[in-house]
């Protein structure tokens, strides 16, 4: 992973995490942030397929907070461009880009954009179909996961 980045501070328990962010999606939408379509014309999708991978860009302009969708699966992420500040259960992390990560399944980021940003993520999947593959790869709601806890990533560091 990048060096781009600074460590994340104190980690929460999942379930706290989990309904915190639950809630404040929920009142976001209570105070009338965008969300949904909405939020998907100001921040576009570009969609791309390779043989058994979906690979799915997001560009968000400066000053955005939101809450990201439930990740089911895990998947490598890159912050192709700009700054953010991202909390998950683990903590806090500002992340700058060049940067990469893996996504653990069970996931969901709050996200605030210092910049203009550039997100990229890597799916396994055969499906071309974007609504079969949404289905596929996100969850509603956490009751949805079919894990407790998010599973850890092993990484592996090999010398050329």
């Amino acid at each position: 992973m990048s060096e781009a980045m600074t460590q994340p501070s104190q980690a929460f328990t999942t379930e706290g995490y989990r309904a915190a962010a639950t809630q404040l999606k929920e009142r976001m939408i209570e105070c009338g942030c965008v969300v949904g379509e909405e939020l998907d014309q100001l921040m576009p999708l570009r969609h791309q397929f390779g043989d058994g991978c979906y690979v799915r860009e997001l560009n968000s302009p400066a000053g955005i907070f939101a809450v990201t969708k439930i990740h089911k699966k895990a998947h490598p992420f890159f912050l192709m461009k700009g700054e953010v500040t991202v909390l998950t259960e683990s903590g806090v992390q500002r992340i700058k880009a060049p940067y990469y990560g893996m996504t653990p399944a069970g996931t969901q980021r709050v996200v605030y954009t210092h910049s203009e940003t550039q997100w990229v993520t890597v799916h396994a999947t055969e499906l071309t179909d974007l609504d079969e593959i949404e289905n596929q790869i996100i969850a509603k709601t956490f009751d949805e996961l079919e894990i407790s806890e998010p599973k850890a990533i092993k990484t592996e560091d090999t010398e050329s």
